[in-house]
């Protein structure tokens, strides 16, 4: 079998293009061995020198923290858009992490609270739908979870980089059994109909009949329904997990809720704004760690201002 370096020769990926995904590549490779607290240090040194270069990327932190935090000050707005950048250097720093350390260091690192609930969700004998979003941990989070529910499949979505596309499948296919695109429904229902467990991303901004316009922070987004229908076709149980960074350089705490009681019901849309609800209250408890460079108002009807659009 060829070599991972050599697949991605043969894939064309030697272009100048992707030199700097090579780089990132290096990097994180380097990351899994180093310290954890040198991990996160070098991490956030480079995110704070992306806060001051990736211009288009800064626009949309911060139009997207005006409008979620519009009672924080300019300085205190200013302040969080900045440590949110340092919260995504740490995580490119965590991918190598869960992708190319061993398991057993990332689980070092891992407070999990409330393991019984899985217990409690597989009793009930039927599917389970895990609950995320998405939050600057996302790919660690995805690697502990594999942990806890083995044979676990994802939803996906390609990504505009073929290597970074690459990548991100190599990474997740430690712990994931399988990558289902999100769009395909009809693989999420089998597998829950199946038993399985599913990780479903609860602020998708999915368009089409799988979507309905519900609050985010008080502004109206595209928000996937797919949580809810999926809960009612095949009858699974909703667990929510939520993940996060310690202060400190202490490691990460796991939330992993209760079982999901009248879930769902005959509303789509109010049982959406209920996760969306959770979610919301989650992030509060680290606003710097949600992903604010997920365009997270995109995709809405005309009669919504785009709120993304450069300004003059």
């Amino acid at each position: 079998m060829p070599s991972e370096q050599h697949y991605l020769i043969q894939k064309g990926f030697l272009s100048p293009r992707y030199l700097p995904t090579w780089l990132l590549l290096g990097w994180m490779k380097l990351a899994a061995v180093l310290p954890y607290p040198w991990q996160i240090n070098i991490g956030k040194y480079f995110g704070r020198i992306g806060f001051y270069f990736a211009q288009k990327t800064r626009h949309t932190v911060k139009k997207n923290i005006e409008i979620c935090f519009p009672n924080l000050s300019k300085k205190e707005k200013y302040n969080l858009s900045k440590e949110h950048f340092e919260a995504v250097g740490a995580a490119f720093s965590e991918m190598g992490l869960g992708w190319f350390s061993s398991t057993n260091r990332l689980l070092k690192l891992v407070n999990v609270e409330g393991i019984e609930h899985i217990e409690h969700a597989r009793e009930k004998g039927k599917g389970i739908i895990i609950l995320a979003a998405h939050f600057t941990t996302l790919e660690t989070s995805t690697s502990v979870l594999g942990e806890y529910f083995p044979g676990m499949k994802s939803i996906y979505r390609p990504q505009p980089n073929a290597m970074i596309d690459y990548l991100i499948h190599r990474g997740r296919r430690r712990q994931v059994e399988e990558q289902i695109p999100s769009d395909n429904i009809r693989a999420m229902v089998r597998a829950l109909r199946n038993n399985g467990s599913v990780c479903y991303l609860a602020d998708l901004a999915n368009k089409g009949s799988n979507s309905e316009i519900i609050p985010f922070f008080g502004e109206p987004a595209v928000t996937t329904t797919a949580v809810s229908k999926l809960a009612k076709i095949t009858g699974a149980t909703v667990l929510t997990y939520f993940f996060r960074r310690l202060p400190g350089k202490q490691g990460y705490l796991a939330n992993i809720g209760a079982p999901l009681n009248d879930f769902p019901t005959d509303d789509v849309a109010a049982d959406t704004s209920r996760l969306v609800k959770q979610l919301e209250n989650y992030i509060l408890l680290a606003p710097e760690q949600y992903m604010w460079t997920y365009r997270r108002f995109k995709g809405r009807p005309e009669t919504y201002p785009d709120i993304y659009k450069p300004e003059l």
